[in-house]
């Protein structure tokens, strides 16, 4: 599969919608941490291993996700975030929190484009395990036997040719209205469009962001 997208920055699919960050929340994915401690009991020392649980890091998450993608036999995959990456290509763990968590994992299973987004949660790393946990939920429709995978993942098609954010092309703020997308179409295609200087492969690119904001934008 052609790689469709950059690791860094986020690059969200073009057909999801958004989460406005005042709805975003903080999730409730947890890690189970064991700490052996020495205490005394009855004049004795004994060691005791104490459980507690905490946040997710972002190396957690993508241990997670690697799991659940290995057990679904995903190939190519690009884990794309607004958090710099290592020089594995892997997002750093120890980062401030970016201003938007968006997560978008891109995949190929049995040679068809796939991809999978979430920005419900107010940090990375949440998103990042969502991610894992909805696939996990739908490996379950095959292993149950109740229906096969390429029904359930038949919505996540990834489309082509490209995953660039339509509010990138057109120059547009996160939560852009119909009027103000038509509106920033008109004034880029007074540039992009061949009769004036423009190429067809910049108004196609221009035409398909427009085309796809609408589609998000109505719920169609």
């Amino acid at each position: 599969m052609k790689e469709q997208a950059q690791r860094f920055p986020l690059a969200w699919p073009m057909d999801w919608k958004r989460t406005p960050a005042t709805d975003r929340r903080r999730a409730a994915f947890s890690r189970t941490v064991s700490k052996q401690e020495r205490v005394q009991v009855g004049g004795e020392y004994k060691t005791v291993e104490r459980k507690s649980s905490r946040g997710l890091t972002i190396a957690d998450a993508i241990d997670r996700l690697a799991g659940e993608l290995g057990r679904l036999g995903a190939t190519n995959e690009i884990l794309s975030t607004n958090v710099p990456v290592s020089l594995k290509g892997l997002p750093l763990s120890v980062v401030k929190e970016p201003q938007d968590p968006g997560v978008a994992v891109y995949i190929a299973l049995k040679d068809k484009p796939l991809v999978f987004a979430c920005d419900k949660w107010d940090r990375v790393a949440d998103n990042i395990a969502a991610i894992a946990q909805h696939i996990d939920a739908l490996r379950r429709i095959d292993r149950y036997g109740v229906g096969r995978l390429e029904q359930a993942f038949a919505g996540y098609a990834a489309l082509p040719p490209t995953a660039e954010d339509w509010r990138i092309v057109l120059g547009v703020g996160e939560y852009a209205t119909l009027d103000q997308v038509d509106a920033a179409f008109l004034e880029k295609a007074k540039r992009a469009h061949p009769d004036v200087g423009g190429t067809h492969e910049d108004m196609a690119r221009l035409t398909a962001a427009r085309d796809f904001a609408r589609k998000v934008l109505t719920g169609e």
